[in-house]
């Protein structure tokens, strides 16, 4: 083959049958064109959109495999080589194929191996490193093994014999640990002992001291990842990583004991790259918190380590108590000032130990936004609500006192706290009702909460405030007026009002509304007036169309209009990608119709293998179909996938509950106590700072169904 034109046949290939990420492939040629063109930033912006194109973000595409025999003659004839060689190794390690025969381009690249093995011997070291990279990711061990070893035997630079190690190790673990046995001794390169390392992990070898004592020593090992390999940008959090999937006790002590001497370690950055493991190890480990919070706390050694630890020992909550000591001298400086430093530390011990943060908070109200956001909304403290404190109340009522000079999140912030105490916070009352015309929906919401337990002169007051905003048409208000002494006639005046406007709100109005039952009977013109168009495929049609089906049925009792909506809905909600949660919506609301939504069975049953939406369908099965027609078991076996696949798992606990004992086997009961028991956490997904409340949730909720299910089967 002449490589010196590596672009013979380009015009004659048929681009425009083929499709990448935006479409047609017509714009290939000219792309590889300015890949080897002598204009550099041409050349530059067509790297840059091939990787859009043909490897789109991780996705492969049949153009990507039509593009592969030209770019390897490209890397072959010295265009851009390494570059290149990046984006075929990246093609073949992809598993996302769109429009293509599974394995197609991993087949494609090694194809075209005759010509990129001889760039192992290239005489640029980038080249070489990137060449093995490439190769491994092809998985064929026949024809590249014996080359990469062979370089492996000839490479004298670090950065590509580590990565020919690591490439080795790919191709054949075994081979991989027998050469990486030599590469652990301080003679070699850290990069080449780095990658030694993993091989070790990646063959799954036994973790023993020599490695404990190799990860140590290359202590702070931030700048030895490859940059072929991003997801261990991190390498002592990757190595913990790796030790605490496998699972085994012998290991999690292991990667407990790494991350505990990186904590102790006397120089600040190999301190933080251990916080960074520790981090991924509370993350992915439920007994990695109480094991690893001692290390944290004497990782505290200044200012700056404190407020570096602060966030993670915030998300541990109450388990991080012993640390509470470390974060409250930081948590009380300058309280009326503003202060970061301050405000991170005293965020993390309202989580941490809120009894002593509450009066710190109260001193510091108004000049600490972390903290106070902290303890309201999606980063409050599961479970009961926090301890009343007269001072906070007092500081709250100050705030409030002013409404109009309330910014941002404080008016959801400060009324959620008053709503969480309760009557406590009756003495508030008057400044809520002050700041109702200001921001009716927090306000709202907090005088309903607080007035319902109080003395009945403060529950008058109450009243009186949330009648007065209701005859102005203040939904919020007329919707506490109702929680509080059952007055429909505002709160449907209201709802009319807004249904009728179409506003953005509809599904919350129509949920208010169903709630109303019967008395909103003379709303039901309205409701069905709001559907959408019968075609409207979108999120929000569809989750609005959801949440009128379940009103008209509240209200109206008429099980054939709903079930005729919420038909719709899951049909057109059938092949969309970003329609799965509106599918659970509408599995949700059919669960309430009963044996009347029998009619939705067999489009809740085509829903069973989608792991999203399988535990809210499971649901709704066992409420509307033939109860003679159920697969149980089969029905509790998509609900545990779901939950192991951190798909829904609190669905996947409902679905559980609602099939019941029976339904289990010995293998499920097995594999539900390890979702209850297990170290590994099941919930790894989500808002960050709400992934280890969540997994404890879970873990709380598993061990409650374990207790129930394992009573019903005693004799």
């Amino acid at each position: 083959m002449d490589l010196v034109h590596p672009l013979d046949g380009l015009d004659a290939h048929p681009w425009r049958s083929f499709t990448h990420a935006y479409g047609s492939a017509e714009d290939v040629p000219d792309l590889l064109r300015a890949l080897t063109g002598t204009d550099t930033d041409a050349a530059d912006e067509a790297l840059s959109e091939l990787y859009g194109c043909v490897l789109h973000q991780g996705t492969v595409y049949a153009a990507s495999a039509e593009a592969v025999p030209f770019l390897a003659r490209i890397a072959a004839a010295g265009h851009r080589s390494a570059d290149v060689l990046v984006l075929l190794g990246g093609m073949a390690e992809s598993e996302d194929e769109h429009g293509v025969t599974p394995g197609a381009l991993r087949a494609s690249v090694a194809r075209q191996l005759p010509l990129l093995l001889p760039l192992l011997a290239a005489a640029e070291p980038d080249i070489r490193r990137t060449a093995a990279w490439a190769i491994s990711h092809t998985r064929v061990t026949g024809i590249g093994l014996s080359p990469l070893r062979a370089r492996w035997e000839a490479e004298d630079e670090p950065t590509a014999r580590a990565a020919v190690l690591g490439g080795i190790a790919r191709l054949d673990p075994r081979a991989g640990v027998a050469a990486a046995a030599t590469a652990l001794d301080p003679s070699q390169a850290d990069e080449v002992r780095m990658a030694a390392v993993f091989a070790h992990l990646d063959a799954d070898a036994p973790w023993t001291e020599a490695l404990h004592t190799t990860m140590l020593s290359l202590l702070p090992a931030e700048l030895l990842y490859s940059d072929l390999d991003p997801e261990r940008a991190e390498p002592l959090a990757a190595v913990v990583e790796a030790l605490l999937e496998r699972g085994r006790e012998p290991e999690r002590e292991a990667a407990f004991a790494l991350v505990d001497a990186a904590l102790r370690d006397g120089r600040a950055e190999v301190r933080a790259e251990g916080l960074w493991a520790a981090d991924r190890a509370c993350m992915l480990s439920r007994s990695a918190p109480s094991r690893l919070v001692p290390s944290l706390r004497a990782a505290a050694v200044d200012e700056k380590s404190v407020v570096d630890i602060a966030s993670l020992l915030g998300r541990l909550g109450s388990v991080a108590a012993p640390a509470a000591d470390v974060l409250a001298p930081l948590a009380g400086r300058n309280p009326r000032e503003n202060d970061d430093h301050a405000d991170r530390a005293l965020a993390a011990l309202v989580l941490v130990a809120p009894a002593q943060a509450l009066p710190l908070l109260a001193a510091g109200l108004g000049h600490r936004p972390r903290a106070l956001g902290a303890i309201t909304g999606l980063r409050k403290p599961a479970g009961p609500a926090l301890p009343f404190d007269k001072g906070l109340l007092d500081a709250v009522r100050d705030l409030l006192s002013r409404p109009e000079s309330l910014t941002g999140n404080e008016p959801w912030q400060l009324t959620d706290l008053l709503a969480g105490w309760g009557a406590d916070a009756a003495p508030a009352l008057p400044e809520l009702c002050a700041a109702l015309p200001h921001h009716p929906s927090q306000a709202a919401l907090a005088i309903a909460s607080v007035a319902e337990a109080c003395a009945p002169p403060d529950r008058t007051r109450a009243v009186t405030c949330l009648r007065a905003a209701s005859e102005q048409g203040v939904l919020h208000a007329a919707k506490a007026l109702y929680t509080l002494v059952g007055e429909p006639a505002p709160l449907l005046s209201c709802l009319d009002r807004a249904l009728g406007s179409g506003g953005r709100d509809v599904d919350w109005e129509a949920g208010i509304l169903g709630a109303l039952g019967p008395l909103g009977a003379a709303l039901a013109p309205v409701l069905r007036e709001a559907l959408s168009d019968s075609d409207s495929t979108t999120t929000p049609a569809l989750d609005t169309d959801t949440a009128l089906a379940e009103a008209l049925w509240r209200i109206t009792g008429d099980a054939d209009e709903a079930v005729a909506v919420l038909d719709s809905v899951l049909a057109r909600a059938e092949h969309g990608s970003w329609s799965r949660w509106s599918v659970v919506r509408a599995a949700r609301a059919a669960a309430l119709l009963g044996p009347a939504g029998r009619p939705l069975a067999a489009r809740l049953e085509a829903v069973l293998d989608d792991p999203v939406q399988a535990p809210a369908a499971v649901v709704a099965l066992t409420a509307v179909a033939d109860p003679a027609s159920l697969d149980r078991t089969a029905l509790a076996e998509a609900a545990l996938r779901s939950a192991e696949q951190d798909a829904d798992p609190t669905g996947a606990c409902d679905a559980l509950e609602a099939l019941g004992s029976t339904a289990l086997t010995t293998d499920h009961l097995r594999r539900l106590a390890e979702l209850a028991d297990g170290d590994a956490r099941v919930v790894r997904s989500g808002v960050e700072d709400r992934i280890i409340h969540e997994d404890e949730a879970l873990r709380t909720r598993a061990r409650a169904l374990m207790t129930t299910f394992t009573a019903a089967e005693a004799p």
